[in-house]
């Protein structure tokens, strides 16, 4: 058996690494090969590129890539000529993954389409659904409520469970919250923490005046990151004697702090998971904001509101994240108990929608069901 995965983020890396393990239990002489990283790769995958390290968002971005997604495109093509794989599963990474699924299913008819980790076309496009349907034969999802919405335009569709409740599930600890420590967790990609971190920077200021008891923490992904988030500290007049900045120490920090500014993606489920009280910051480059404004088909960005349908934490979006209002409404989950409490409770009963762990197995039992 030959499968081709295509990963384009570290998240994603780490998924497909799960579901390499998983693949491998089922069966003896499964072949990996595709685009990934580290992980996938020390799990036995060959990988025909390191796509993960481009791990590019935004239109901007993308379109100073497109040349190298062409590049990665026609190497693809090559290979589903050359060796015919049984299935291509996709995970996460829509804006390249989509083509290169539709590009698979042209090139090898017979070939099978697998997406792990849906794409949230229910907030962006949900036009997009029937032309996915086109040239994918499955769709892996995290959340129940995607079920109907494929089915709807006749995309075989499996709820497989969050893939976060199992690496997350064993880094839980036994923390004791500081209610003097402020994390600052302001993403995992450059672009992010240029836009992000500033701003969390000055909200601190201001919390501090007003607190001259808090401590703050930020978590840089990797030390180039790092590097950056303490450039930004001196712009501001500070230094790590005001803000620490660790490495990799996002889902610790998540557990110890009293309450954190947390920019919005999957670290906000992550940061839910652990009941971190916290409030959601963005922002992007104003075209690709003005895009998105103009597809977004849900009232809220942050994961935990949309999950729970309300919002259950604060939203301070593009030109709405700003210091002032950030630090009032931090104070506000600092000072009072029945607040971060109220938050608490919305947040494990959003983990709970999310059902039981073993999304991997389950997203190996549904491939494994088209194939064999």
């Amino acid at each position: 058996m030959r499968i081709f995965i295509s990963v384009g983020e570290p998240s994603g890396d780490i998924h497909g690494a799960s579901l390499i393990r998983e693949l491998q239990a089922r069966h003896a002489n499964v072949d990996i090969v595709g685009f990934g990283g580290d992980r996938m790769q020390a799990e036995g995958a060959k990988l025909l590129y390191p796509l993960v390290q481009l791990a590019v968002m935004g239109i901007v971005r993308v379109l100073s890539n497109i040349t190298t997604f062409l590049s990665l495109l026609s190497r693809a093509d090559r290979y589903f000529r050359h060796h015919r794989p049984d299935a291509v599963v996709l995970i996460d990474y829509p804006g390249f993954n989509m083509r290169l699924a539709k590009e698979a299913k042209r090139r090898v008819p017979t070939l099978r389409t697998i997406h792990y980790i849906s794409p949230q076309v229910w907030a962006w496009h949900r036009g997009r659904i029937p032309k996915m349907a086109k040239f994918l034969d499955l769709m892996l999802c995290l959340f129940p409520f995607e079920i109907p919405l494929c089915a709807g335009a006749g995309l075989r569709a499996v709820c497989v469970g969050h893939p976060l409740l199992d690496s997350l599930a064993v880094e839980k600890k036994e923390h004791v919250r500081d209610t003097s420590l402020v994390a600052l967790l302001p993403g995992s990609r450059s672009k992010e923490v240029r836009k992000i971190f500033p701003v969390m920077v000055e909200a601190a200021v201001k919390l501090r005046e007003t607190r001259p008891s808090l401590r703050f923490e930020a978590a840089a992904a990797s030390e180039t990151l790092a590097m950056e988030m303490r450039s930004t500290l001196v712009a501001h007049g500070q230094d790590e004697g005001f803000c620490t900045i660790t490495l990799r120490s996002a889902h610790d920090l998540m557990q110890r702090a009293g309450a954190g500014m947390v920019c919005s993606g999957t670290a906000t489920l992550e940061s839910t998971f652990f009941g971190l009280p916290m409030v959601i910051l963005y922002r992007v480059a104003w075209l690709t904001w003005a895009v998105g404004k103009r597809l977004v088909k849900i009232p809220w960005l942050g994961l935990p509101n949309v999950l729970a349908g309300r919002e259950i934490v604060r939203e301070f979006l593009q030109k709405d994240a700003k210091p002032t209002p950030i630090a009032d409404e931090m104070l506000r989950l600092l000072d009072d108990a029945k607040v971060r409490e109220a938050q608490q409770r919305a947040q494990a009963e959003v983990i709970a929608s999310l059902g039981e762990r073993g999304a991997a197995k389950r997203g190996a039992e549904a491939i494994s069901g088209m194939l064999v």
